[in-house]
């Protein structure tokens, strides 16, 4: 296998993640999704692309300056054109597919211009009471400079006629909308008319604009928002604390260097053009929109309407009782054997209950446990500070720099530390990505391991809308090994490598290439050869040339890839062995699953879970594991339920072409994965 650059040109990130927004947005016109979840896949879309403009594109700009970078000012431009088109093509499908049928339901959001008298009244009291008193209209001279914007701040621009009241030319003024306040107003029935009605925050400011400049007309106005580039820059080998460094830099972030500036499209050119020259943009990053500035906002919208015909029926994550009986200790079934979780189908309370319990069980001496995106609200957390006031041992990995999440894992350090728990934040210049949970107990005269591995995060909630694996064990190597992994992450030594767990950036990397080689040299003996990958991202250039030259050799491979793919699939004698799937459904894909098979017998087969995509990030940059599912039964298992329905799936399902752009796969009886594995677990 080659692990020099493929002779072919791959995709751009870049343009690989706007392709998946695409396949997102397609969602909000789809007739079978229900009418509010069409709405939210559109607020997904504006929040995807916040992060994308925060992260991607300004690292993308920061590249194009860079002489000695691949990324030019035309791929800049390239990307900043696809970004335009998927915006416009979203305000398109809100404004004339979604308000109107939210208008046939009877759910309507009302401008100044259509609301009748009552409705006004009700409106201006509303301003009066709520809103005036919050609002700090800024006038701008050389006193009352241009005033610091924060990341995704909401504000109006307004131009005024005549003179202030010292007499100056001073036309020009700024109005913050206050994060506070709702963005979304729902009318009470008394002037609804039997309706659902809404008024936007923005909307009522806009109707007494001018009461907040007396004497004075306002010419001309329009909403504004500026997107920053929000990555903390910290020094970790310049820094003594790492903890109080991020603190300091969550300050900061706020207003980071300017990459798009977003205004209605109704604003005028000089106001535009003076908002671009505030933030030092060029015309490009400029963003007219159809509607309101924000439409993950909507999201309130959606939240406080009375419609449960409009959203998905609501499915509740079974307890895989066969497995673990609820009147039977989760230690006592681990024992008999490895358990497989399948989220959501599978409910996460297993999970929960392993902590609890071990939290309650005076046997127990010590927890581990790695913390990613928890969020600011966790059972998870709150177990294990109840457990260090128990006395029990307890040490948490805590990954600081989990993006947007720094400051909720700040706090629950720092809450840790205070109950006498061991905080450590993983590896200097690396991401602690691995999710792993590990449990001490003393049985007899001797200690017994028991982990929970996973592909997603301790979260309960986001369990309930991604799709994950958990695999709880006591298997004497994988626990040995999770030991060994959180032993590295406290005292930086060196450790012997693992009997079964793969670890970034160790060894899982070389490991993946290793088993492509087998898969290759298989092909090229006339063996069966397969490979089936579900991940959210393909970046990785050497795992990328891996795959290709196990296509070349003849290796039928699977991809399903639920986010950026940089792979081309589809190019004659190239990669025309290469299917690459993303399935958009009802829930996130979020699995990591990789299976080979270099041969016709069990011992030619493996299959991996993981916490890590194919990114060079994640295999030299981030500590991840992925561990092999050797039980014979469990790996049939993953296959049957988390891979093969997906290669099946015709009602969700996207092909991914050689230049870059998705088609869905239609068929004449849509068979949806996630569908299908709802019914399953329901049924079983």
């Amino acid at each position: 296998m080659t692990l020099d650059t493929p002779a072919v040109t791959l995709l751009s990130r870049e343009q690989a993640i706007l392709e998946f927004n695409r396949r997102v947005l397609a969602q909000a016109q789809r007739s079978d999704v229900p009418l509010l979840e069409r709405l939210r896949y559109v607020c997904i879309v504006s929040s995807n692309l916040d992060e994308f403009f925060e992260v991607r594109f300004a690292d993308m700009l920061d590249a194009a300056r860079d002489p000695q970078s691949s990324i030019s000012g035309r791929d800049v431009e390239r990307v900043g054109r696809a970004a335009h088109a998927l915006i416009d093509e979203q305000y398109s499908i809100f404004n004339e597919h979604l308000t109107p049928k939210m208008r046939d339901e009877n759910i309507v959001i009302l401008n100044h211009a259509d609301r009748d008298a009552a409705q006004r009244q009700w409106v201006a009291k509303f301003f009066e009471r709520e809103v005036r008193p919050l609002l700090v209209p800024v006038g701008l001279d050389p006193a009352h400079p241009f005033p610091q914007v924060a990341n995704k701040s909401l504000h109006f621009i307004a131009r005024l006629s005549g003179k202030d009241a010292f007499g100056r030319d001073n036309r020009i003024a700024i109005v913050k909308v206050p994060r506070v306040l709702p963005r979304v107003i729902k009318l009470p029935a008394t002037v609804s008319d039997g309706r659902q009605v809404f008024v936007l925050l923005t909307s009522v400011i806009r109707a007494h604009l001018e009461e907040l400049f007396s004497g004075r007309k306002v010419e001309a106005f329009s909403q504004f928002r500026v997107t920053r580039d929000s990555e903390l820059e910290v020094d970790e080998e310049e820094i003594a604390n790492l903890r109080h460094a991020l603190r300091s830099g969550l300050t900061t972030r706020n207003y980071g260097r300017a990459v798009r500036l977003e205004v209605t499209n109704s604003c005028p050119a000089e106001l535009a053009d003076f908002l671009l020259e505030q933030f030092d943009l060029p015309a490009a990053a400029l963003y007219r929109v159809n509607g309101p500035v924000n439409l993950v906002r909507l999201n309130e919208l959606i939240d406080q309407t009375e419609a449960p015909q409009l959203r998905f029926v609501p499915y509740e994550p079974v307890w895989p009782e066969a497995r673990l009986p609820r009147q039977k200790s989760i230690f006592e079934c681990i024992r008999k054997g490895d358990v497989l979780l399948h989220h959501p189908f599978e409910s996460f309370d297993p999970v929960v209950q392993f902590l609890r319990e071990a939290v309650e069980d005076p046997a127990v001496m010590a927890i581990k446990l790695t913390i990613y995106r928890t969020g600011s609200k966790s059972v998870l957390m709150d177990l294990l500070i109840d457990a260090a006031r128990r006395g029990k041992e307890v040490m948490a990995v805590v990954e600081l720099k989990a993006r947007f999440d720094e400051e909720a894992n700040i706090n629950w350090a720092e809450r840790l530390e205070a109950v006498g728990a061991q905080v450590v934040y993983g590896i200097v210049g690396f991401k602690t990505h691995g999710k792993l949970m590990l449990i001490t107990r003393r049985e007899g005269n001797r200690f017994k391991r028991y982990a929970h591995l996973s592909t997603g995060n301790y979260n309960p909630k986001t369990a309930l809308l991604y799709t994950d694996l958990g695999y709880l064990t006591a298997d004497p190597d994988l626990t040995a090994d999770a030991d060994s992994v959180f032993r590295q992450l406290a005292s930086l030594g060196k450790i012997k490598m693992p009997r079964r767990l793969l670890l970034a950036p160790f060894n899982l990397h070389s490991s993946m290439l290793e088993h492509l080689l087998r898969v290759e040299q298989a092909a090229r003996a006339g063996r069966i050869a397969r490979v089936v990958v579900k991940i959210n991202a393909l970046t990785d250039t050497e795992l990328i040339n891996g795959l290709l030259s196990a296509a070349q050799a003849g290796a039928k491979i699977d991809l399903i890839v639920r986010g950026a793919c940089m792979l081309p699939p589809g190019l004659p004698g190239i990669s025309d062995n290469i299917v690459v799937r993303s399935v958009v459904g009802r829930f996130l894909e979020h699995t990591r699953i990789a299976y080979f098979r270099w041969g016709a017998t069990d011992a030619e087969e493996a299959l991996f879970l993981s916490s890590a995509d194919w990114m060079s990030r994640n295999m030299f940059r981030r500590i991840e594991i992925a561990w092999p599912v050797q039980d014979a039964k469990l790996r049939q298992r993953v296959i049957d339920e988390a891979l093969q329905p997906y290669l099946y799936d015709t009602l969700d399902a996207w092909q991914l072409g050689p230049d870059g752009r998705s088609s869905r796969v239609v068929s004449a009886t849509g068979v949806s994965a996630q569908q299908a594995l709802m019914q399953l677990f329901l049924t079983s």
